[in-house]
């Protein structure tokens, strides 16, 4: 398959024609007439969300941080610099890997909005660094030393990896199962810990940044389930049990690499996280990911940590992120008595 043309003027496609990938567009990105209703909605979401990461006050965690325990800021320096990666990577890997093979306009349009705040979440992390570093590389290229942090950012650019190359219909929804992987699983050991300091009531600017992030994670990961079910009710010839048991070994060894990541994190030394606990957590996130597109859970587990569902929530925002409903609102402001 080969990347959509970005001006096509001699394109007939009319709006039944158009396809979530392999159409034909004409290049126009035209919010007046689209297909896909869920998308237009989205964008709205994505735009009513938007916020600037220097709005949020960091003062106090920059002397919270010097007394965190030493399993603490090692827990908070490991998180943020892969939370760095992980968005560093999707900046580049949406409009390079994904948008070129998308031929809905919408979709498109919602793509790069999500390219910018993946790029945001990115400068989130540099006031979040800047703050409690005197020295940023430190932080930055943990990578480089940590042997745990090394091997999971490997693993995840190397799905990407083998999904690149010689494009087909079926490595394009399992790219989109990746996304959602990405977005719905790989990020919420770190969310997570860092609600556990908030809780604790440490690194208060820290948390309201993550729930900042987070906020935008819950469209990104609708955005992605929204393009499959799509795309199966276009293409349903894809959805083969085949791909099904793709799908199921992607999301085994996803639960696996981050409930380890996890488990590596807090060590046991976090109120309120266990090896278990943190497993079964990253287990229900699993089910409830697969049930958004159609398919039977995998684990069956009840949800273990519920109180970080509230946590990650703002008074003026009504959200059931697992179930995928957004209600639209305005950011509002950032105010501490969230927590």
């Amino acid at each position: 398959m080969d990347r959509k043309t970005i001006y096509n003027p001699k394109s007939t496609e009319n709006l039944n024609d158009r396809r979530t990938f392999g159409g034909n567009p004409d290049g126009m990105i035209n919010f007046t007439r689209c297909k896909y209703e869920w998308a237009t909605r989205l964008w709205d979401q994505m735009e009513g969300n938007t916020w600037f990461p220097k709005e949020v006050q960091m003062t106090q965690d920059a002397k919270d941080y010097k007394y965190l325990t030493a399993p603490e800021k090692r827990m908070y320096d490991l998180v943020l610099s892969q939370l760095i990666f992980m968005d560093s990577l999707q900046t580049n890997n949406l409009m390079d890997n994904i948008n070129p093979y998308i031929t809905a306009p919408e979709i498109n349009a919602c793509l790069s909005r999500q390219s910018y705040e993946e790029a945001n979440h990115s400068k989130s992390y540099a006031v979040m660094v800047e703050s409690i570093s005197d020295n940023t590389d430190e932080i930055y290229d943990m990578w480089k030393t940590d042997m745990k942090l090394q091997e999971k950012n490997n693993f995840i650019a190397g799905t990407y990896e083998n999904l690149s190359g010689d494009i087909t219909d079926e490595k394009i929804v399992l790219a989109m199962f990746a996304n959602q992987v990405l977005e719905g699983l790989y990020f919420y050991a770190g969310f997570a810990a860092m609600y556990a300091l908030g809780k604790s009531g440490k690194m208060l600017g820290s948390s309201q940044m993550i729930k900042f992030i987070q906020r935008d994670e819950v469209t990104h990961l609708l955005l992605f389930q929204s393009m499959i079910n799509s795309t199966k009710k276009e293409r349903p010839e894809l959805f083969t049990p085949e791909l099904e048991e793709k799908v199921r070994v992607m999301f085994r060894k996803a639960v696996d690499l981050e409930a380890s990541w996890g488990d590596y994190i807090t060590q046991g030394q976090i109120l309120g996280f266990t090896k278990d606990i943190i497993r079964q957590y990253i287990e229900y996130l699993a089910d409830r990911r697969l049930e958004a597109v159609g398919y039977a859970p995998e684990y069956g587990v009840k949800h273990p940590i519920p109180w970080v569902d509230g946590y990650s929530s703002f008074n003026d925002q009504r959200t059931n992120f697992f179930e995928g409903n957004v209600v639209n609102y305005s950011k509002g402001s950032i105010d501490f008595d969230d927590f």
